[in-house]
């Protein structure tokens, strides 16, 4: 039996108590043997740089950022390992269409 898919788009910047309820959200489905996508997107791509996203893509949460949102806030791209992909919209339309569960954190 294939496993679930949970895919997660998370739009606001660190600040935001929205970062620390997506956390909760992925650890939790991570435990429960839940396939995870997460898709950074205009601030929310700050939060690659958080310790915390890094040690769940780690783990094995698949972590998308946005590039152009990158380059529009000036976040750098590289210094990350393979847990981090860079990538555009399709990716995230790929997620939209191919989990069983999407919720989008504004």
């Amino acid at each position: 039996m294939a496993k679930k898919k949970l895919g997660i788009m998370l739009s606001t910047p660190p600040s935001h108590p929205h970062v620390k309820t997506v956390i909760r959200l992925v650890e939790e489905a991570l435990r429960t043997d839940v396939e995870v996508y997460l898709y950074l997107i205009d601030e929310g791509v700050k939060n690659v740089q958080d310790a915390q996203f890094l040690r769940l893509a780690r783990e094995g949460m698949r972590l998308n950022v946005c590039a152009y949102g990158c380059q529009r806030h000036r976040v750098p791209m590289d210094g990350y390992g393979q847990e981090v992909t860079f990538c555009g919209l399709v990716v995230l339309s790929n997620m939209v269409t191919g989990c069983d569960q999407f919720v989008a954190f504004n």
